[in-house]
Order: C-alpha cells, then sequence, then structure tokens
C-alpha cells in the first residue's frame, strides 16, 4: 500500500500539471462568484421588504436564517454524490435550484413565500459551495489552508463587484425585478461552468504535506468514523461559535446601520466617497474574500491551530471596537471590514483542518458535516434581533459575540492543537 493520501478511487492516472489543478480551482472560484449574492446580498432587500409588507424584521430574518440552514446542514449529503459521482452533476443542479430560489422570492408576497425562495436557493447554493471547496482539498493536498482559501474566497468577495448594481436596481426597478434577474442569470452561468468541473483520479495530485506545524492525517476516515470523533464536535463547536457572529453581522449590516443612524452618511476614505452603508458592504465583501486565502496561506506555513489563535483574537477585539466606536461613520466602514477580514478565514482554516485530520478521500462530506455548523450558527441571528429589538440597541448581542470568539481563540490553542497532534500521530492508513 502506498503511503500517499489519494482524493478518489480507480484507475491510476499520470500526474497533471500545476496549470491543470490551477485551472479547475479557477473554475470552482468563478462558481462561488455566483453563489455570493444569494447570502450576502439578501441584506440589501430586507428593508424593502419590511416597507413593501410591513412585516417585523425578525420574521423576515428568518428567511435568511432558513437559507444558511439548507445551504449547510444538507451539503454532507451533497458531498456523498460529489464523492461518488463527481462534482460536475450536483453543480449543475445546483445552479437550477439558485435561480429558481430567487425566482420565487420574485413573486412573493407572503413570509412563507420568501422563506420557501431562500430554501430552494440554500439547496442550490450549499451544492455548489461544498462541491467547489471538497474539489479544491482534493486538488491540493499540499497547499489545502490556500487552496480552500481562494475557493472560499470567492463566495466571500464574490458579491462585491454587484453591491452597486443591486442597490441601484432595487432603487430603481423594485425589489421583485432584481430577486429575478440576479437569480436566473447568477443561475444560468452556474450551470454552464458545472461542464467543466472534473475531480482528481489517483496519481494526478502530488503527497500530502508533513512538517513540524502541519499534522496531516495518512488515514482515510470513513464520515461515520468522523461523526464518532470528540475532536470533531470541538471542531464544530469552534465553528459554530465564531460563525454565529459573522452570521448576525453579514445579515444585519443594513439594518445595524440603520439603527446608529450612519446608514445614509457619505464617507471619505481612499479617494472614494459612498453612503455608509454601501462602503462598508463593498470593503467588508473584499476583505471578507482576501482574508480566506491570506490565513489559508499562513495556516500551511504555521499550523491551523495557531492561526486559528490569531485570526479568532482579532475577530473578537474588531467586534468589540465595533460596538464602541461604530457610531461613527467612519469607524463604522473600517470596523466592519476589520470584523470581516478577521472572520472569514473560518471557511479555509475549518474545511483544510477537517482534511488534514480526517483524509482527503471522503473530504467533501467530511468538510461538509463540519460546514453545517454555519448552519447551527445561523440559528443565532433571529436570536440576534430579538435580542435587539427587547431591550432597543445592539450591546448585548456584540458583546457575547467578542466573547465568543475569544473563547475559540483561546481553545484552538490550549485544546484543539495539542489533542489533533495526538489524533493524527496515532492515525494509521
Amino acid at each position: 500500500m502506498t503511503d500517499m493520501v489519494q482524493a478518489t478511487t480507480g484507475p491510476s492516472a499520470a500526474r497533471v500539471s500545476d496549470m491543470y489543478r490551477w485551472a479547475q480551482l479557477a473554475i470552482g472560484v468563478a462558481a462561488m462568484v455566483m453563489i455570493a449574492n444569494y447570502q450576502y446580498g439578501w441584506t440589501f432587500f430586507v428593508p424593502d421588504i419590511q416597507k413593501t409588507f410591513g412585516w417585523d424584521r425578525a420574521s423576515i430574518q428568518w428567511a435568511f436564517t432558513l437559507f444558511v440552514l439548507f445551504e449547510t446542514w444538507l451539503v454532507p449529503v451533497e458531498g456523498w454524490f460529489v464523492d461518488k459521482y463527481g462534482p460536475r452533476i450536483v453543480v449543475l443542479v445546483g445552479g437550477v435550484l439558485c435561480a429558481i430560489g430567487w425566482a420565487v422570492n420574485a413573486q412573493a408576497t407572503t413570509l412563507n413565500g420568501y422563506y420557501l425562495g431562500m430554501i430552494i436557493a440554500g439547496i442550490g447554493a450549499g451544492g455548489v459551495y461544498g462541491t467547489c471547496v471538497g474539489n479544491a482539498l482534493k486538488w491540493f493536498p499540499d497547499k489545502r489552508g490556500l487552496a480552500a482559501g481562494i475557493t472560499a474566497a470567492g463566495f466571500g468577495a464574490g458579491s462585491a463587484l454587484t453591491v452597486a448594481p443591486i442597490q441601484a436596481m432595487i432603487k430603481d426597478s423594485g425589489f421583485q425585478t432584481t430577486f429575478l434577474y440576479f437569480g436566473l442569470g447568477q443561475g444560468i452561468i452556474i450551470c454552464i461552468l458545472a461542464f467543466f468541473l472534473l475531480a482528481p483520479k489517483p496519481g494526478q495530485v502530488p503527497n500530502v504535506v508533513a512538517n513540524a506545524a502541519l499534522a496531516q492525517s495518512r488515514r482515510n476516515y470513513q464520515p461515520t468514523e468522523v461523526l464518532r470523533q470528540p475532536i470533531f464536535w470541538l471542531m464544530y463547536f469552534m465553528f459554530v461559535i465564531v460563525g454565529a457572529g459573522g452570521l448576525m453581522v453579514t445579515a444585519n449590516l443594513k439594518p445595524i446601520a440603520v439603527d446608529w443612524k450612519v446608514d445614509a452618511v457619505p464617507v471619505t476614505l481612499i479617494g472614494m466617497t459612498m453612503t455608509a452603508v454601501t462602503f462598508a458592504a463593498t470593503i467588508d465583501r473584499v476583505l471578507n474574500g482576501l482574508t480566506r486565502p491570506f490565513f489559508g496561506w499562513i495556516s500551511d506555513m504555521i499550523g491551523r491551530e495557531n492561526t486559528m489563535f490569531i485570526a479568532f483574537g482579532m475577530e473578537g477585539v474588531g467586534i468589540w471596537m465595533l460596538y464602541l466606536w461604530g457610531h461613527d461613520p467612519i469607524w463604522f466602514v473600517i470596523l466592519s471590514g476589520f470584523v470581516f477580514f478577521a472572520w472569514g478565514e473560518i471557511y479555509s482554516l475549518f474545511p483544510s483542518t477537517c482534511t488534514d485530520t480526517f483524509g482527503a478521500k471522503f473530504a467533501t462530506t467530511n468538510a461538509g458535516l463540519l460546514y453545517t455548523a454555519k448552519g447551527t450558527a445561523a440559528l443565532l441571528v433571529p436570536l440576534a434581533n430579538y435580542v435587539q429589538q427587547s431591550s432597543g440597541h445592539w450591546d448585548n448581542v456584540f458583546i457575547l459575540a467578542a466573547g465568543a470568539n475569544i473563547l475559540a481563540s483561546l481553545l484552538a490553542l490550549v485544546v484543539l492543537k495539542p489533542w489533533r497532534k495526538a489524533v493524527v500521530a496515532h492515525s494509521t492508513i
């Protein structure tokens, strides 16, 4: 038996060029860009939905929560299909569902209608997301953090260029038309990209990396085995508490800005002038994308847990500073960007840590199991709205989110690092 961990089973093939691997990664990134607005564009529709129908904000935000739940909790099932049948069919179906989901939103006149539309879009986006991240982990066992980070960056930063167009179309043509046009356009492009996605065959990719800072297992754990590993549940808990704070800001960026009366204030930074909420949303998406390959690359060099300690600590401090100074429009823009920069890396660090620990063969399914933590975290988004409504301010929400990130930072260094090292050391093929 070879000591090389292969991503798939089947006949051996010749080693492919790095250019071929990067081309596969680029296709995955492009597909991720196309699903970004289904999550990150939602915040711009909420005020108009509320104004049109008169529903309270917390009820509307359940649509966002349902999107994230179905985007995440079905990824292990979709990952199983990918690991067994390849990435193409799952991404193709995902693109169709994404288009249908926002088309349903365009026609919805009830809360249940929006819930249904976002559930359909969530299933589609989850299929695309899980497939592309899993494929990146398989193609790049030598650069898992960087590859997962670049792929996740497509999702984090993919909506940056469409922040202003979406807001402009909502203003000029209405939010229903915007749902329809953007939903259909993005879904069609996803379907086209699906035909070019391939999974690696045994022999096509390099060996796993072994160094003092980066513990990587040579054993391929079955998904049912992973669920029985206590260390998996520690990673899951950390993912939940870090993810909740970022999702709360993602879903409520504009409502927070409105409540703090900074949303429409012009802000000039780096030679550009925009309203605070537009500027924040744009820079947030860029930084939320850049952080994923950046911290993924850092983790390939200094280790996953050391990187988590730094990033999660930054996130906790950033949320606390946003709470203290965010009522100033300039600081709102700067600090919201810092928060997103310190948060988005969870989508590169956790998948690569999971695959390092449990092997590459079932990477899509196993990373998908861990990714469901994002759905669990999303359950706290409406809770944040209820806490805000009951108190009349966002203070308690920000304090809890900051504390959760500091806790995760300490857990990464003090508990996860030595525990995972022991687990990997005792793993055998």
